[in-house]
């Protein structure tokens, strides 16, 4: 069967205009990460019709992985995430153009980044996420990210927005993204956390005992399929619009979708903040055991 661009995104059409379309279609998007958010994202600009993607990613899949993440099937297990994800797309758009790194990536990170529009933080590693955001910052380009919570979200940081590591207070800053200690790896991973319980309502919808345990490293990080796809589809919205030259409410703070309540969380002001942190920060001692 033959394979028509234009037949394919026709439908897309009312949505974007044709000259949207063409856009999407000479852009390129660095996704680092191609698991569970990354990945749908991934799924949701191919089939939007974006021409280029540069796909990295250090892991292969497993069953574990076939909860949430949507090229994570029995045929794509042992095999390795960003190629397995490469083929896939290429059965959805053969005219894409994909360029797959493995354990390498670092190394053409800033190739990576100077070629693409946009990227797409979908790793859960902090010395990864340094590595893209000083980048970026670097080549003048916006990252989109999601924070590690229960609840969707999505926030996207332009070259003038502090980068998370300044603005969630990480004990990173001046240490090489490859340099870092288990402390600046657990610190900062307590201060997202601590953003979360904050600025949304995430605690009310996970089993917080598990949680705590998961805070202290004592089990993986729990993920939930309609959490991680909609994050993905958050993302893949941010980076269209970037594209496109559109306009959204998303900063580098960023929001939460609360399915539950049927609503949008943003972050609550300074002073509200300053109330809720030590608390925050007292529970999460608790759920931890570093009370």
């Amino acid at each position: 069967m033959s394979f028509s661009y234009a037949e394919f995104t026709n439908r897309n059409l009312g949505f974007v205009d044709a000259a949207g379309q063409e856009k999407l279609r000479n852009a390129t998007v660095f996704v680092c990460g191609t698991g569970g958010m990354g990945g749908a994202a991934i799924l949701a600009l191919a089939r939007a019709g974006i021409g280029k993607l540069i796909l990295a990613d250090i892991d292969t899949f497993e069953i574990g992985n076939m909860n949430r993440q949507v090229f994570a099937f029995l045929n794509t297990v042992d095999r390795h995430k960003a190629e397995a994800t490469a083929e896939i797309i290429k059965t959805i758009n053969p005219e894409i153009e994909v360029t797959v790194y493995k354990d390498d990536w670092p190394d053409h990170v800033e190739q990576s980044i100077a070629a693409a529009a946009v990227t797409i933080n979908g790793t859960d590693d902090l010395a990864a996420s340094l590595l893209l955001y000083r980048t970026a910052r670097a080549a003048g380009k916006p990252v989109i990210d999601a924070y590690a919570s229960s609840l969707p979200s999505v926030y996207v940081t332009r070259p003038s927005d502090p980068m998370p590591e300044e603005r969630l207070d990480y004990p990173t800053i001046g240490t090489a993204w490859n340099a870092l200690t288990a402390e600046q790896r657990g610190e900062a991973f307590m201060r997202e956390i601590e953003h979360v319980m904050v600025h949304s309502s995430a605690r009310k919808y996970i089993d917080m005992q598990l949680a705590g345990e998961m805070a202290a490293g004592k089990r993986k990080r729990m993920s939930f399929a309609p959490m991680v796809i909609t994050t993905g589809m958050l993302m893949a919205y941010e980076t269209i619009a970037l594209i496109l030259g559109q306009q959204t409410k998303t900063d580098c703070r960023g929001w939460f979708f609360n399915p539950y309540e049927g609503k949008v969380e943003r972050p609550l002001p300074g002073i509200l903040s300053a109330i809720i942190t030590p608390i925050a920060r007292r529970k999460i001692a608790e759920l931890t055991g570093a009370a």
